[in-house]
């Protein structure tokens, strides 16, 4: 937990560059997603966003980080979050989640998705689908509200109106994002008493509900990296890093700033300029 660990707010030029890293991000995102096919490797996906991230003359969040050793992390079914790339090929009906962050002149970006190949199952691209619908409503909790424990509050409702008993993922959680890739505050997925910090201009945070067709409950396996649901049900995950600016948020790793997702919710973005 990070506790009230001092937050780092950003300035409009830090929060800019930020914006490049998101962009980058975005565009690893592309073409990971245009790659992702039955047959292909989680290290092709992984050899993919390195050349993206080369081609922009970015550096990956990942690789290194704590001795990670790939540019993305590659979770399939029933892996939550953190999966390793590798030789696991990818088949029909496979639910696979995308985690990636890039970093320009010190700054981050990062971002997930989730994507069910083909020929999926109803039950898992709901599941992705009210994972996504959870993170757009916590975003859109950070230009209606007042406190960053509201996020919790929205995913959780998203969950509840579902009608659908998915486990809310408690142990990883989304995070303050900057000059490191992981800050406080912490950005919980669920309802809590403690409402957290005040939402001020500056703050820019990566907001990342993760949902489970069946327990919570996670284990981590032998490659202390790869997190996995216990029951061995599906997973998905879905992220974005928004920046909280003087008039509203800004989704810095969507291509359109999340105009259009969070329109839908009553929220105009507001790009900080400098």
């Amino acid at each position: 937990m990070f506790g009230r660990e001092k937050i780092e707010y950003k300035t409009a030029e830090q929060v800019q560059t930020m914006r490049r890293a998101g962009l980058v991000v975005a565009d690893i995102h592309r073409t990971v997603r245009e790659a992702m096919r039955p047959g292909a490797t989680t290290a092709d996906l992984d050899a993919v966003a390195a050349a993206t991230l080369a081609q922009a003359g970015a550096t990956s969040s990942f690789l290194g980080y704590h001795g990670y050793p790939a540019s993305i992390c590659v979770s399939v079914n029933d892996e939550i979050v953190h999966g390793i790339p590798g030789p696991r090929v990818l088949e029909a009906g496979d639910v696979v989640s995308v985690d990636c962050g890039a970093v320009v002149d010190g700054w981050h970006g990062d971002a997930a998705f989730t994507t069910v190949l083909p020929d999926a199952d109803p039950d898992d691209l709901a599941l992705s689908d009210a994972t996504e619908q959870a993170m757009w409503a916590g975003i859109a909790a950070l230009a209606k509200g007042d406190r960053l424990g509201g996020v919790g509050d929205a995913v959780e409702d998203v969950v509840a109106a579902s009608g659908t008993s998915y486990g809310i993922v408690q142990e990883y959680v989304g995070h303050g994002i900057g000059s490191a890739m992981h800050q406080p505050p912490e950005v919980l997925n669920y309802r809590t008493r403690d409402k957290g910090p005040r939402l001020r201009a500056g703050l820019c945070v990566a907001v990342e509900p993760m949902l489970t067709r069946g327990s919570r409950t996670t284990q981590v396996l032998e490659d202390d990296w790869t997190v996995v649901t216990m029951d061995g049900q599906r997973a998905a995950h879905w992220e974005h890093t928004v920046a909280i600016g003087p008039d509203g948020v800004w989704v810095l790793t969507a291509p359109d700033g999340g105009a259009e997702r969070l329109a839908a919710l009553g929220v105009t973005i507001a790009p900080w300029e400098p």
